[in-house]
C-alpha cells in the first residue's frame, strides 16, 4: 500500500490534475475513484470529514484537494509529509 491516497470521481478535472502532479513528482499512490467504489464515500467521509473531490492524504494526513496539493508541492510540505510517511 502507497502512503499516498487519492481520493476521486469521475469525471473530475481537478482529480485529473492533482494525479497529474503526483505522477509528474513520481510519487506513487493508492486510488479510491468513488464512481467505482461506493463504499469508498463512506471512508471519505470517516478520514477526512469531507466529500469533495480530490483528495489527497499522505501517511494518513489530509493535504486536500488539488490546490492544497499543489501548494504543499510548491512550499515543500508534500515532501516533508512522503519523507515523514516513509519513516
Amino acid at each position: 500500500m502507497a502512503a499516498v491516497t487519492v481520493y476521486t470521481t469521475d469525471p473530475c478535472s481537478f482529480c485529473a490534475r492533482v494525479k497529474q502532479l503526483l505522477d509528474t513528482r513520481g510519487i506513487t499512490f493508492d486510488e479510491i475513484n468513488l464512481a467505482k467504489d461506493p463504499d469508498g464515500r463512506a471512508e471519505l467521509l470517516q478520514r477526512t470529514g469531507m466529500m469533495s473531490f480530490p483528495q489527497v492524504l499522505v501517511g494518513g494526513e489530509l493535504v486536500g484537494g488539488f490546490q492544497e496539493t499543489l501548494a504543499a508541492d510548491r512550499s515543500g510540505l508534500l515532501q516533508d509529509l512522503l519523507v515523514k510517511a516513509a519513516a
